[in-house]
């Protein structure tokens, strides 16, 4: 029997701005906070603007597209190289729809838009159809419970 292995992931979340005294309304509090992982750089994040929070930081909506379209990439890459796909360059235009209503609000998709440069005489049907692989294998895509959808364009490069 083979033994399962798991991996743990701390993050801590610091809300500071009740310092000054608890919230007294809805609208009247900072939604602003501090996202820490050890050993790494912090991230100052906040609500959607549209649900009262600062338009200049991330938010845990962002942050869940950033992580789809991060582990899709990271999977894809390792088996282009896995297949000798030349791979050049890689950008995602990704984007999450999500629903308010009816409540709970919730995702209903999210979209990767991967362009991936590749070298001359690569394979581009083997580099788009390891997309298919990739999502696959995606950690993230495989914990939701949305449709993750892409829509690769494949160049090459030259």
């Amino acid at each position: 029997m083979s033994e399962s292995k798991s991996h743990r992931y701390d993050v801590r979340t610091i809300w500071s701005a009740g310092a000054s005294g608890p919230p007294k309304s809805f609208d009247g509090f900072s939604r602003t906070h501090r996202i820490e992982i050890a050993g790494k750089r912090a991230i100052e994040a906040s609500s959607d603007p549209s649900f009262r929070g600062d338009p200049t930081l991330h938010n845990p909506e962002d942050l869940l597209v950033a992580s789809l379209s991060s582990c899709h990439m990271l999977w894809y890459l390792v088996l282009c190289t896995a297949r000798k796909v030349p791979v050049l360059a890689y950008e995602d235009a990704a984007y999450g729809i999500m629903a308010e209503t009816p409540r709970p609000g919730r995702f209903t998709e999210v979209v990767l838009r991967p362009r991936v440069t590749i070298a001359k005489g690569g394979d581009a049907a083997l580099a788009a159809k390891l997309h298919e692989r990739a999502h696959t294998e995606c950690f993230v895509a495989n914990s939701v419970n949305f449709p993750v959808r892409h829509e690769a364009e494949i160049v090459e490069a030259g």
